[in-house]
């Protein structure tokens, strides 16, 4: 299914998104924070999807848990490190985490800054400690306006150095990119690379504010852009890649039926698009089982999947060097 002699990469990859369960649970327990259930097992269902939701923001709801219980910063270094470990589970090679500053900090008013600062250090420990390289960016939580977001911004990068990248994601549709044109100046200026979260909840227009406006490299989900062959075009020329997502798409009712997901369009009209899982404890999911929904579910042989592969890695925000690094990591 996976080709080992290529590495593996999971870009599209929310920190807090993937706080397990049993963490959250342990974490209420230690700060005596009420949560549904009486048992981790009462629990778990509340923070994973089962089947499908309603909507994006029904989707995303269940990650709301995991931050819920982020009370200090040590809960905030053990979710950040753990995250490291679980990619090395998942046979990662290269992992870009990103998270919202103010969605970690803000249930119990932690320092946005700092935040950053801590998820920084434990995924540098992380990474010595289990071999899987990684590199952070740093997300803009539409959701919370236009003023919130600034501040996320500026914690971002008063920490530059320690972000590779700035992206944009929660509510797609009810907060366009027309709203954030001068944040994403601010962060270019700075040298940050960007991706953002587009065609998800709205349409083509909305990946073309992305580029135009954002100026992304990288659209995450993107699965509007099959209603723009024009756009099509266009990603394929400009070389901006598409973070697909296939098991979040449907658990997120972004598409209604699985077998429909256009990564096979993106693949064969020459997009360089790629796997990730999202949010994969929300999701219960990992990165091999996206290559088994791409080969059992989406028709994809060993050879398309090997090009998958690739693609990933030829969209990480990595230089020519680190990249060549890590293919020869794998020979």
């Amino acid at each position: 299914m996976i080709n080992t002699q290529l590495p593996l990469v999971d870009l599209h990859r929310h920190l807090d998104g993937n706080i397990a369960p049993k963490t959250v649970w342990e974490l209420a327990q230690q700060h005596n924070i009420d949560l549904p259930g009486n048992s981790l097992e009462e629990f778990t269902p509340h923070a994973q999807i089962q089947g499908q939701s309603s909507d994006l923001l029904g989707f995303l709801q269940k990650l709301d848990y995991g931050v819920s219980v982020l009370a200090d910063y040590d809960a905030i270094y053990r979710v950040a490190y753990e995250n490291m470990a679980d990619a090395k589970a998942q046979q990662i090679d290269y992992t870009e985490l990103r998270f919202s500053p103010h969605y970690m900090a803000m249930a119990y008013n932690l320092d946005m800054a700092e935040v950053v600062n801590v998820v920084a250090d434990a995924v540098a420990a992380g990474s010595r400690d289990f071999g899987v390289k990684a590199n952070l960016i740093g997300i803009l939580s539409r959701t919370f306006g236009v003023e919130t977001c600034m501040k996320e911004l500026k914690a971002i990068l008063a920490h530059k150095d320690k972000v590779i990248a700035l992206d944009l994601a929660g509510d797609e549709f009810n907060f366009p990119a027309t709203m954030f044109v001068d944040h994403f100046k601010l962060a270019r200026d700075a040298g940050l690379n960007i991706t953002v979260h587009a065609g998800e909840a709205r349409g083509p227009e909305s990946i073309w504010d992305a580029i135009n406006l954002l100026g992304a490299t990288r659209i995450g989900h993107g699965v509007a852009a099959i209603k723009d062959l024009k756009l099509m075009d266009y990603l394929v020329e400009n070389n901006i890649s598409i973070e697909s997502c296939p098991t979040s798409n449907y658990q997120t009712a972004t598409i209604d039926d699985i077998k429909k997901h256009p990564l096979r369009t993106f693949y064969n009209h020459g997009v360089n698009v790629f796997l990730n899982t999202d949010d994969p404890a929300v999701s219960n999911i990992d990165i091999l089982n996206e290559y088994k929904v791409a080969q059992e579910i989406l028709g994809f042989n060993n050879d398309e999947l090997s090009q998958i592969q690739k693609n990933g890695v030829k969209a990480a925000f990595l230089t020519e060097i680190e990249r060549e690094a890590l293919f020869a990591s794998k020979t």
